[in-house]
């Protein structure tokens, strides 16, 4: 998932939602007391490690109370005091909190490497070789909900180019498939009628738009590579499978065209959207743009007029031909622009006020995991967040990250952990997927530790969800479930016979908690049983064996400011079936 940034002038950031106020009261966070410490479970916070700076009297830029915000600058004159106390004021808009209660997300790889059985694609396949049988959306549907996804995605156009609708801007799309089938709008409306919300995935990289030249040149590269017993990368021994074929698209991708002003939509002849963008009824944009980016802002805009509301915007940053020599240079800024003005709440994934890359392709979170990280750059201005080192880094959110010198501004970037079930992210039949016990295990380690689990379930050559691929989200699904479905304290009074143990905080005012300790009480003695760093959202702790207590309370031990800690929960877990 290599990403790549650049830095382009800011757009304005007086937009709905910027400073998302919670209201709520909060659900615990105080100081135990005597009289408390005899409640089944509770909060307690032992310790601050940075209070809240005091307010002042309104000035510069670093005077007065921080307010509540999603992201925030670092100024000059900020002390290491202050910008702790911004990070515990940095907060989740509208839509970040949406999506991060939306726990898991049913990822759908399914396009021209369905049936070509590849992962990455040329962009010089024909689009006769797209030809499923039929799209049983609702099948995957039913599947997804199987294993408790509550938003699905859908990659409408992966790096080859294919697109999965009939778009007015590219001769490469099902269009020109048999049939002609509109799988994003099959997919759309399947997910609306089940209930769940929907993303999509647009891969801003596109080797169907790769220059016709420069194409050629590179395949006879290859082929004396290949001559010379050079080893070759995925995308040249894809390349060269198809060598002879030309890539499929317009010559868009990299071909140095001018940036010049673009009008969105940009109307085709004979375009059914003419009289609606007339009277207003459809918005119009005038961009700056070269020839790459005005037909992905045109794509843009196609999915969000014609399959919205969109609840989550995924961009690649991945570019398979960089290596060889030819990229295309976004103007990220205004995407982001355009984007927020077509759909204020949309969360766009390596977008500002969007999400973030975990960092692997394991579903893995790690065992610290920051929402509010320090970014190098404006959000607005870069893909990726202006995070260093892309999000790999084991740290992103430490308060030596926040003070370091790089640091000029912090925002709520929530972690997204993707996975697929299958080793592959497309459907190959000599593959198999991930048993239900491993898929429990994911969940634990993403959703357990402040991320979202982004699972792909990629759909076979007919259309179709695998039958073993359904068993185990089914079994997965149900072990969710029983194991976290509800809290064994509703059956009474203790004492309780847990192994899981189940923290959040109320995000709504931000993140936290650094450091904590979970105690449980058995016989009137107090003992600690589990241990941790942040909390986030929720946070999943697997204990190493089962505990029997009548009473269970956390210790906040380190904090950015005064915590706001949700009801403990409590769990005793059941492996699946399967």
């Amino acid at each position: 998932m290599a990403r790549r940034t650049e830095r382009i002038p800011r757009p304005p950031t007086n937009h709905p939602g910027h400073r998302y106020r919670a209201t709520r009261r909060t659900l615990g966070a105080l100081a135990l007391t005597a009289a408390a410490a005899l409640l089944p479970v509770q909060a307690s916070q032992a310790s601050q490690a940075t209070p809240t700076a005091p307010a002042a009297a309104r000035g510069g830029p670093c005077e007065g109370p921080v307010r509540p915000a999603s992201h925030m600058a670092v100024e000059p004159c900020d002390t290491p005091a202050r910008i702790i106390d911004k990070a515990a004021h940095i907060v989740p808009t509208k839509g970040q909190l949406a999506w991060q209660q939306r726990e898991v997300t049913a990822f759908t790889h399914f396009g021209m490497n369905t049936f070509t059985h590849r992962e990455w694609g040329s962009g010089a396949e024909d689009e006769k070789l797209f030809h499923p049988s039929r799209i049983d959306a609702d099948q995957w549907m039913r599947a997804y909900k199987a294993a408790g996804a509550e938003q699905v995605m859908l990659t409408a156009k992966h790096h080859d180019g294919f697109v999965l609708y009939p778009s007015r801007y590219s001769p490469h799309t099902v269009e020109a498939s048999p049939g002609s089938p509109d799988v994003v709008g099959a997919y759309v409306k399947a997910a609306r009628k089940a209930g769940l919300k929907v993303g999509i995935y647009l891969s801003p990289s596109d080797g169907a738009e790769l220059p016709h030249a420069w194409h050629a040149k590179w395949v006879e590269e290859i082929r004396r590579k290949q001559q010379e017993g050079k080893p070759l990368s995925l995308p040249e021994r894809m390349a060269l499978a198809d060598g002879d074929q030309a890539p499929r698209g317009l010559g868009r991708f990299g071909n140095g065209s001018k940036v010049t002003e673009r009008t969105l939509p940009t109307l085709v002849p004979g375009d059914d959207r003419a009289a609606a963008v007339r009277s207003g009824k459809l918005p119009t944009f005038h961009v700056q743009a070269d020839d790459y980016d005005a037909y992905y802002l045109n794509q843009v805009y196609e999915l969000f007029t014609q399959y919205g509301p969109l609840d989550e915007l995924w961009l690649d940053g991945a570019n398979p031909w960089t290596d060889s020599g030819i990229t295309q240079k976004y103007h990220v800024a205004q995407w982001f622009k355009v984007i927020h003005q077509l759909s204020p709440d949309t969360v766009v994934f390596a977008g500002p006020q969007g999400a973030r890359w975990v960092g692997n392709e394991k579903g893995i979170a790690r065992e610290t995991e920051w929402s509010v990280t320090p970014s190098t750059d404006d959000p607005w201005t870069v893909m990726a967040g202006g995070l260093p080192n892309d999000s790999t880094d084991p740290d992103i959110g430490s308060r030596a990250k926040l003070l370091a010198p790089t640091t000029k501004y912090l925002q709520w970037y929530p972690a997204e952990a993707d996975v697929s079930l299958r080793p592959g992210w497309f459907h190959h039949p000599d593959e198999h997927p991930k048993t239900p016990a491993q898929l429990m295990d994911l969940y634990e380690k993403s959703v357990g530790r402040n991320a979202a689990l982004l699972l792909n379930v990629p759909p076979a050559e007919d259309g179709r969800i695998a039958g073993d691929d359904l068993a185990a989200l089914t079994a997965f699904g149900a072990a969710v479930r029983d194991t976290y479905g509800s809290d064994l304290k509703a059956a009474g009074p203790g004492p309780y016979t847990f192994d899981r143990i189940g923290l959040a905080e109320d995000i709504r005012h931000g993140q936290r908690v650094e450091r904590f300790a979970v105690q449980a009480r058995s016989g009137g003695a107090w003992r600690t049983v589990a241990e941790g760093t942040t909390i986030g959202h929720r946070r999943i702790l697997a204990l190493p064996g089962t505990v029997t207590a009548d009473a269970v309370r956390v210790r906040v031990l380190e904090s950015r400011g005064p915590t706001r800690l949700q009801p403990v929960t409590l769990h005793r877990s059941r492996p699946p079936a399967g």
